[in-house]
């Protein structure tokens, strides 16, 4: 059975087709950018082959996904005859409110529950949904499946996803904390569990996810209980652009002082501030490192709050939960960035992480990074959203119980 993965942005699709026979096989994968611009680009990638790219002039979503479609069916570069192998297509949807604790077969009524959710999610939604309409109108026939970023952190219990705002403001705009990168912490969380096989249902996990975005999440006996990124994904971690917890009385001084809009305002938060913001240099972790290592104070002071931030989450997650017995570092960072998982890791033996510098020396792979004996096992597991999409759009599809 193959299966394409669509993940919509405004101006971008990326998308992988899988075929889950025994085990998923990554078939093909690509990224469509700069939609709606005269210089559109799609690299095209069939494990074990040369990238392949084709630069033209992509309208919107709906033109964009009848090239990914005329491109997979290619005869020299593609890995279909035609559109009809594809049995399934699922989509990444960024925001489901409360009304999705888990993925859904797409209906008229799903696709109105995510148009809903756009006042939440304005930037990502939209483009979102263009995917699920453009694959409509392509292959009309074609069951779809949306995995929402939030489902899998809507087991939070009340005291934990609500903000000491007047409570009418949950009731009226259901304003609370909904968290993010859901996909990926339910991924790693159940993969690492597998790898060292223990039952998820049986112990406590913090997962990392640590890339431009970064969150973390408290998964209690299997469920997430609580995460850091919020009511947006501003909240939380320091990131690559966006500020993370702030005090409120600060964005009011600055929106004072500065003369600044509400759109200013958002602008400073989400894409001026965080690494870059404090750095002046990047929103890479990589450019940073590199001019810390060149005496940049600014650079080396953006790192040690980076760091600082997440063992505090860590710290505070696990008093949460009344102890941690597994963390588990994901994303470009988590699973890439040697010097920064020592900075989080080091100093943390009171908690009963053992940490081991030598094995912490790896990259994209696999890895216990603490002592054989460790109270709590730390490690590395590379991410797959894109695998959790297909096999959650398989079991729905055919309703059935495949796991990876």
């Amino acid at each position: 059975m193959k299966i394409l993965v669509l993940n919509c942005g405004s101006s971008s699709i990326k998308y992988q087709l899988i075929e889950i026979l025994d085990e998923p096989i990554l078939i093909a994968k690509g990224l469509l950018d700069r939609i709606g611009l005269a210089s559109s680009e799609l690299i095209h990638q069939v494990p074990g082959k040369d990238k392949y790219k084709i630069a033209q002039e992509i309208r919107d979503h709906q033109v964009g996904i009848n090239l990914i479609l005329k491109t997979l069916k290619d005869p020299t570069h593609g890995v279909i005859k035609n559109e009809n192998e594809i049995t399934a297509v699922g989509h990444r949807v960024a925001h489901g409110g409360e009304n999705f604790k888990a993925s859904a077969l797409i209906t008229d009524k799903v696709k109105s529950d995510i148009e809903k959710c756009i006042e939440l999610a304005p930037l990502h939604n939209p483009a979102n949904l263009k995917g699920v309409l453009s694959i409509e109108a392509i292959l009309p026939q074609v069951p779809q499946v949306a995995v929402f970023d939030t489902s899998f952190h809507q087991t939070m219990p009340a005291f934990s996803y609500l903000y000491a705002i007047p409570y009418e403001y949950y009731e009226k705009y259901k304003i609370r904390r909904y968290g993010f990168h859901g996909t990926s912490h339910k991924y790693v969380a159940q993969k690492a569990c597998r790898f060292l096989g223990k039952a998820i249902n049986e112990i406590n996990i913090i997962t990392c996810h640590l890339g431009n975005g970064s969150s973390i999440a408290a998964i209690q006996k299997g469920k997430s209980v609580d995460t850091s990124m919020g009511f947006t994904p501003l909240e939380g971690l320091m990131m690559g652009t966006r500020s993370g917890d702030v005090d409120l009385g600060v964005l009011l001084f600055m929106a004072e002082k500065e003369n600044l809009s509400i759109s200013d305002t958002n602008t400073v938060f989400n894409k001026k501030s965080g690494v870059y913001g404090i750095s002046g240099i990047s929103f890479d972790m990589r450019d940073v490192e590199q001019a810390a290592e060149k005496g940049n104070k600014r650079a080396e002071l953006a790192l040690q709050m980076y760091a600082y931030r997440v063992k505090k989450y860590i710290g505070a997650y696990a008093a949460a939960m009344g102890g941690v017995d597994l963390i588990v570092f994901t994303g470009g960072i988590g699973e890439n960035d040697i010097n920064t998982r020592h900075r989080i890791l080091e100093g943390m033996e009171f908690l009963g992480i053992l940490f081991d510098p030598e094995l912490n020396s790896t990259r994209g792979r696999e890895a216990i990074l603490t002592h054989p004996g460790s109270p709590v096992i730390t490690m590395v597991m590379p991410t797959n959203e894109e695998l959790v999409i297909a096999v959650d759009t398989y079991n729905i599809v055919t309703n059935s119980d495949f796991n990876i």
